[in-house]
């Protein structure tokens, strides 16, 4: 059972990308949690404001995590699996493939040529799964850069090469923060029906954590973004379920007209 959420379609143009209806249905939260029990009490605080789970390296290995996701899909959640795929296209394949049987709803897999065609591939003629790409991390900056090797070439740039890449070999949309300008990168790349969920996403005034290319919700909206992922605003609350409500209302002032004097 997969869950199911109103759709509408963003449109710019002649052309259109599916999105959630509610607002609601576009926040993620990351279950960065140490356990699924932790996870699953979460997902209980929130349940009928949130819809969307991201699962990653927190609960990868931690026993009792594949239950946990045939339990929340079973309940109509969206489970989104960040497990930024890197290896040989055949292990890729065979990843999404299982991904895609069991439901799932979000994939990531690291930005080569090779291995995003292996996971286009293997995800099919499903409508219900959607291949997410890694640009540049939000953690990561210029020097970042140039410690990997990449030298003479910006945080932008790079992004630009990536996004090309996946639009090229059929990915439906990537991960890219804020700062990076969503609306900017599908001009830029010209496309339009490029899906792009937002990490790094803070509330005015919180702390920033380890992210180095930040905005605040309603911004990550205004700038674009289709998703915002969003985990310790959330998880370190002391309401949990109120910091959720109160990220839904600062998403929907992104739509609204900026206010100028």
């Amino acid at each position: 059972m997969h869950g199911t959420v109103a759709i509408s379609r963003v449109t710019s143009g002649s052309r259109m990308r599916d999105v959630p209806a509610h607002m609601a249905d576009r926040l993620i939260v990351a279950l960065d949690v140490r356990s699924p029990a932790e996870a699953e009490e979460l997902v209980n605080k929130l349940d009928g404001v949130v819809s969307f789970f991201k699962i990653n390296m927190w609960l990868l290995f931690a026993e009792g995590t594949d239950a946990l996701i045939d339990r929340l899909i079973k309940r109509g959640k969206n489970i989104f699996l960040d497990y930024k795929m890197y290896d040989i296209p055949e292990t890729v394949y065979g990843g999404v493939e299982r991904a895609r049987d069991r439901g799932i709803k979000f994939v990531t897999v690291h930005g080569y040529s090779d291995i995003i065609k292996a996971a286009v591939k293997a995800k099919g003629d499903s409508d219900f799964l959607k291949i997410f790409t890694i640009t540049v991390l939000t953690s990561m900056e210029e020097s970042d850069l140039e410690d990997m090797g990449y030298r003479g070439i910006t945080v932008k740039e790079l992004i630009e090469l990536r996004v090309r890449n996946s639009i090229k070999h059929g990915s439906d949309g990537i991960i890219a923060s804020a700062a990076d300008d969503p609306n900017d990168i599908r001009r830029i790349v010209e496309s339009e029906r490029l899906l792009i969920a937002t990490p790094g996403v803070r509330m005015e005034g919180a702390l920033t954590d380890d992210h180095k290319r930040l905005a605040t919700p309603a911004e990550a909206i205004r700038k674009g973004a289709d998703y915002i992922i969003v985990g310790r605003p959330i998880l370190k609350a002391s309401d949990p379920r109120g910091s959720a409500l109160e990220l839904v209302r600062q998403m929907e002032a992104g739509l609204q007209p900026v206010q100028t004097a």
